[in-house]
């Protein structure tokens, strides 16, 4: 990851350039990547079953 998407991200996720220093880039990306998904909501509705885990 470059440097200015990781700043980007950080932006985009409202972190202050002084909290910066206690995270990680993975942490960032971690929290990027939650953001998204609260974003997607509907395609994480379904839950899986006993006979989807049976399937594999």
């Amino acid at each position: 990851m470059t440097t200015p998407l990781l700043l980007l991200r950080a932006v985009q996720l409202g972190v202050q350039i002084s909290e910066m220093d206690l995270l990680t880039i993975g942490t960032i990306n971690d929290m990027y990547t939650e953001m998204q998904n609260d974003e997607n909501q509907g395609a994480y509705s379904t839950l899986a079953s006993q006979a989807d885990m049976d399937a594999f």
